[in-house]
């Protein structure tokens, strides 16, 4: 069984938090390495890094906004902020893409550069380590939640491994080759740039299809339509229709019961179906139960 809503989204916000201090860490490290070790690709991975910073932030507050209760002006809940975030920090990963080609591009421009230092190499190959272990701990945490925000800030780390990985070949191809492949740091980073854009254009499209109320997976429907039935004086579930708010759901139903039941007694079972509903599949957030007659005989 999942966990309950507020221990999920504490998880996710630990998650968030640690992925801030890392990065602004790497940051610091990888532009100061890039300066002063004369590598192009280095300096762009840092560029990454402050990109990823800033998408945590926005994590952050996509997640803590997304778990505001409903009010006056959004009966429905905040649970939009998080695919909103989601779709932001994907916009963020392109542009931060766009950058490092740039920049990287301008560099081959160049006649002559300098050669990188050894020792980036040796601070790229930690970054790339340190960056797995953490896409693999915020992964866990997005799973644990089925927040698409958390699986976009996952992605943000495993797009700085990938970025720091090409860098240490095009740096190693640079050292290896000498000053004729010295240019090598920089075709790293264009490669780099392009993965990290795919990444980002992979990751708008659940964010996207989130925005627009498509329909939770075949499982969760099968599981809230178990749960419903399972309440005494149900019929039959005749519709529903569930559509994911940030890490909740949202659920529209059609029921059918006894005909010659009176209101009264419908309205009970509407209620204990969705209290049951709701404690069966924690993450359900509200159930709206249309009441139908029953047209087969019982």
């Amino acid at each position: 069984m999942r966990d309950e809503p507020k221990a999920r989204l504490n998880r996710g916000l630990r998650a968030t938090f640690v992925g801030m201090a890392v990065n602004a860490l790497l940051t610091a490290i990888k532009f100061t390495a890039g300066v002063f070790g004369h590598s192009n690709a280095l300096i762009a991975d840092a560029t990454e890094s402050l990109s990823d910073m800033f998408s945590s932030i926005i994590v952050w507050r996509g997640l803590v906004v997304a778990a505001e209760p409903a009010d006056h002006e959004h009966p429905y809940g905040h649970g939009k902020a998080e695919p909103l975030a989601a779709a932001f920090v994907a916009g963020m990963l392109m542009v931060a893409a766009g950058f490092i080609a740039f920049r990287s591009a301008n560099q081959l421009t160049l006649e002559s550069r300098e050669l990188p230092h050894a020792f980036t190499l040796y601070v790229l190959l930690g970054v790339v380590l340190i960056k797995e272990l953490m896409y693999r701990f915020v992964v866990r945490e997005a799973n644990s939640m089925e927040s698409i925000t958390l699986y976009s800030d996952a992605a943000h780390h495993r797009s700085d491994a990938i970025t720091s990985l090409a860098a240490a070949v095009g740096i190693t191809v640079a050292l290896i080759g000498g000053p004729r492949f010295a240019k090598a740091d920089d075709i790293a980073a264009i490669v780099a740039a392009c993965i990290i854009a795919f990444n980002g254009l992979k990751l708008l499209r659940p964010a996207v299809n989130e925005l627009m109320d498509t329909s939770a997976s075949r499982a969760t429907v099968h599981q809230i339509e178990q749960a419903a039935a399972e309440v005494e004086g149900v019929h039959k579930i005749e519709k529903c229709l569930v559509r994911k708010s940030g890490y909740l759901y949202l659920v529209d139903m059609h029921m059918e019961v006894d005909p010659q039941m009176t209101v009264a007694n419908a309205h009970i079972i509407a209620h204990q179906v969705k209290d049951h509903v709701r404690r069966k599949v924690p993450e359900v957030s509200d159930v709206l139960i249309h009441i139908e007659p029953s047209v087969h005989e019982h």
